[in-house]
């Protein structure tokens, strides 16, 4: 496995704060997400790598093992609990464990910088065991981040993510958040010696939309409103999240008033059934140009109000 730097791909400094590659991320997950560039396979292939990059480099612990260990990161653990297991057995004087350990090489002192040979020797070919002792050691947990619009996040529905060369169908219940992450157990890297599957964490990260702005489980958009139907009453049919409905406008309705849509907003999170509220605010339009008749209609209302 080649060393892949996640440092470059995020476009950020290995020094980079949190909020700093969170930024990144987010600015490039936006240039490259697939639903832009539906036919681009190498937009497809950026995003991936943006993806994974952020999988590693959002996550604190995952980040200072990846700093130490390079390409072998997802190892750290195993490496850390297999050198404890070491310095056990050397105080105890037995002997045991992984080929490499007997011979009282510590590879924390050999100058390698990616802990190639240590992998190498634990769990390559050349692994045997002595004195019938086993190291069991959990496989390491995955961190994913899935972009999704909040169309797609309005609405119940499958998806396939790719996570180490391994594509994983997934179900996305309606109403996740931006920000929220969800864990399924078993889909990380293979356990060793008998030790159990690491686990898979993904993060979602929600794009913003032109129209609609979320707030929790409510929704709130800005609705253009003829004058006449302002001052005069009438209908209008606005488009939701889940299809059209036909408001009915009293007389009189003033600019930027607003009105609230129960059950009409954001699907609540695993509530089948159950909706937030939506809130529209209007704008009432002014008309850009008049006829001669319509300006001499306006001139009698304003005679009448004088």
């Amino acid at each position: 496995m080649d060393f892949i730097d996640y440092y470059e791909i995020l476009g950020v400094s290995k020094t980079a704060s949190e909020s700093e590659i969170k930024k990144a991320f987010r600015k490039l997950a936006r240039k490259f997400h697939p639903d832009l560039h539906p036919d681009d396979q190498d937009a497809k292939k950026r995003f991936q790598e943006i993806n994974e990059a952020y999988e590693v480099l959002s996550d604190p612990e995952k980040r200072a093992k990846y700093d130490k260990y390079g390409k072998d990161w997802k190892h750290g653990e195993a490496y850390e609990q297999a050198r404890q297991a070491q310095q056990r057995q050397q105080g105890a004087h037995q002997q045991g464990g992984f080929e490499g350990f007997a011979t009282g090489q510590d590879y924390s002192e050999t100058g390698a910088t990616d802990f190639s040979e240590f992998f190498e020797a634990m769990f390559g070919g050349s692994r045997r065991r002595h004195s019938g002792r086993n190291y069991p050691f959990k496989g390491a947990d995955f961190q994913a981040e899935l972009t999704l619009t909040l169309q797609q996040a309005a609405h119940t529905h499958q998806q396939i993510l790719e996570v180490n060369g391994k594509k994983i169908r997934i179900t996305i219940p309606a109403g996740i958040a931006d920000g929220q992450k969800i864990k399924l157990n078993g889909y990380g890297d293979k356990g060793h010696d008998g030790g159990p599957d690491g686990d898979l964490y993904i993060t979602f990260n929600i794009l913003s939309d032109q129209r609609y702005q979320r707030k929790g489980d409510d929704i709130y958009i800005s609705e253009p409103l003829p004058l006449l139907t302002a001052v005069l009453g009438g209908h209008k049919e606005i488009e939701t999240l889940n299809g059209k409905v036909k408001i009915t406008i009293p007389e009189l309705t003033q600019n930027e008033s607003r009105i609230r849509l129960k059950g009409k907003g954001f699907p609540i999170y695993k509530q089948d059934g159950k909706f937030g509220d939506l809130y529209i605010k209007w704008f009432v339009q002014l008309p850009v140009k008049l006829s001669d008749e319509e300006k001499s209609l306006f001139q009698k209302l304003r005679s009448l109000s004088a």
